[in-house]
């Protein structure tokens, strides 16, 4: 099956647990239409270049996941209806890269300098 990689931004006023659940609700969606979530991260809230739906600030959440195209696009479909997901990036990989993503490396190497 095709390999995923699945970035969106939730709205600034949930909570963070709110927001990680939308990560789980999210791969029970794809595991019914016969995928799975390889690995999630959930990065925080983090402030925007701009602004989007007057919310200065957002939930950024990432997903690599392996399923068929079908289950992305109704994935994708159902990201874009819900009211609390601002944006969604879906971009296809030809593999999974070990370890946590950039943006969590970031975070490790900030936490070792102090």
């Amino acid at each position: 099956m095709p390999l995923y990689e699945h970035v969106f931004i939730a709205r600034q006023d949930l909570s963070g647990a709110q927001a990680e659940g939308l990560i789980e609700h999210f791969g029970t969606i794809l595991a019914d239409h016969g995928g799975k979530v390889v690995d999630s991260e959930y990065w925080g809230l983090k402030t925007m270049a701009y602004k989007i739906n007057k919310n200065r600030k957002g939930h950024y959440a990432f997903m690599r996941t392996d399923a068929p195209a079908p289950a992305v696009q109704e994935m994708e479909r159902l990201m874009r209806l819900h009211e609390d997901v601002m944006r969604v990036l879906t971009v296809k990989v030809d593999k999974h890269d070990e370890g946590p993503s950039v943006q969590m490396q970031k975070r490790d190497d900030r936490e070792r300098r102090r």
